[in-house]
Formats: C-alpha cells, sequence, structure tokens
C-alpha cells in the first residue's frame, strides 16, 4: 500500500503538461531514490518561486520583479510590442536573441468553441497599452492555428484607427505550427522576415463570427 503523502505527490505530477499517472509514478521513484540531491533542492526551488514569481502588471510576464526585467530594461525598444499567447512563447522568442523590444503576453487566444471572448484575455490591456504609449510597431507573433490567426485579425481590427504598424511573423511558420515547438533558427528568421498586416480582416474571417458572439 502507498504512502499518503506519496501518493499525493504522484496525483500532483500527474496534472503537469506531458505527464500521465505512470510518468509521475516514475518521476516520484527517482525524487525519492534521490532525496537528499533532487528531492529537497526541488522543494525548496519550487517554495521560492511560489513566494517570489508574479506577474508583471505591465506586459503578463512572469518573473521575480514587476515590472519584469524586460519591461525595466532602458536598453529595450518600447516602440516595438511584440504579442505572444503565452510566456513560453515569450522564453522561445528571447531564446533566438533577435528581438530588442517589448512584449505582450495575452494569456491564451480568442475561441468561440471553448467560450473565450476579449475580456478573457489582455486584449483591453493591449489596446490601451498602445493608446497610452509611443508604439510604432505591433509585431503579431501568434500560432499559426485557426484561434491564433482569428486573435490576429480581432487585434489587427481593434488597432485600425490608430497609427501603429501591424506585422505578423513570416517564414518559416508552419500552419498548425506552435511557437514553443519551433527551433531558435525558424524563429529569429520569422521575426526578421515579418509582414505587415492589413488591418482589415477578410470576409468572413473567423474573427466576424466571434465578434459577433461576444
Amino acid at each position: 500500500m502507498m504512502a499518503p503523502e506519496i501518493e499525493r505527490l504522484i496525483n500532483l505530477l500527474a496534472k503537469l503538461p506531458g505527464l500521465g499517472p505512470r510518468s509521475a509514478r516514475r518521476a516520484v521513484l527517482a525524487l525519492i531514490r534521490r532525496r537528499e540531491t533532487l528531492l529537497a533542492p526541488l522543494a525548496k526551488a519550487m517554495g521560492e518561486a511560489a513566494e517570489a514569481v508574479r506577474t508583471c502588471t505591465n506586459c503578463g510576464n512572469i518573473d521575480g520583479r514587476d515590472p519584469c526585467a524586460i519591461c525595466a530594461d532602458v536598453r529595450r525598444d518600447a516602440s516595438v510590442i511584440c504579442v505572444v499567447e503565452d510566456v513560453a512563447d515569450l522564453w522561445a522568442l528571447e531564446r533566438t536573441h533577435a528581438f530588442k523590444g517589448r512584449y505582450h503576453v495575452l494569456g491564451g487566444t480568442l475561441s468561440a468553441l471553448d467560450g473565450i471572448g476579449p475580456d478573457d484575455l489582455r486584449l483591453p490591456a493591449l489596446v490601451g497599452r498602445v493608446a497610452n504609449a509611443s508604439a510604432t510597431e505591433i509585431i503579431l507573433a501568434l500560432s499559426a492555428t485557426v484561434d491564433g490567426q482569428t486573435t490576429a485579425h480581432y487585434i489587427a481590427d481593434k488597432l485600425a484607427g490608430s497609427k501603429v504598424k501591424i506585422s505578423g511573423l513570416a517564414h518559416g511558420i508552419p500552419v498548425g505550427g506552435e511557437l514553443d515547438y519551433l527551433d531558435d533558427g525558424t524563429l529569429s528568421a520569422a521575426l526578421k522576415a515579418r509582414r505587415t498586416i492589413d488591418n482589415e480582416s477578410p470576409v468572413d474571417s473567423p474573427a466576424d463570427n466571434l465578434v459577433e458572439n461576444t
């Protein structure tokens, strides 16, 4: 019979992306076998992260400070804002060292099927940020999925009245691809070859149906 502490640890790990009950059991066994060198340091690191990590009120990044290190870095170009779905995408782009501007993390994408509308994401904050800042370009670094492109069209429509340039990632991003799974070279090339996005959504765009339903 399994100890309740071990069973609880397995159940918690099984909730993580990419881990099921079997993988969680193997992970817990590995942790217990290396209690002094792995389990104890991991528990300490997780406790420290739970206490220190916070969400940047400016861009939505997670860091040990607010504003985050990227927003606080005066060397970054505040006039160029790269819009991403999640913090994992921000990390992926930062690994390329190809982008020197600021970011805006949406926290997901619009999805009529899942009932996710503009107010469920950090879309109003993006519109307000563009209106109140000296942004000259918005890069829509969103996944090449239906929901990602729906979100891109929605943002372009919302910013149609502004003078900001709207561009999107270009070469190297496959249809249906997610940024976090792409290699650094592909992401770097996509950033450099970004294209301007028309503010007017195409006829019968999925964004039109979503806006009508929200």
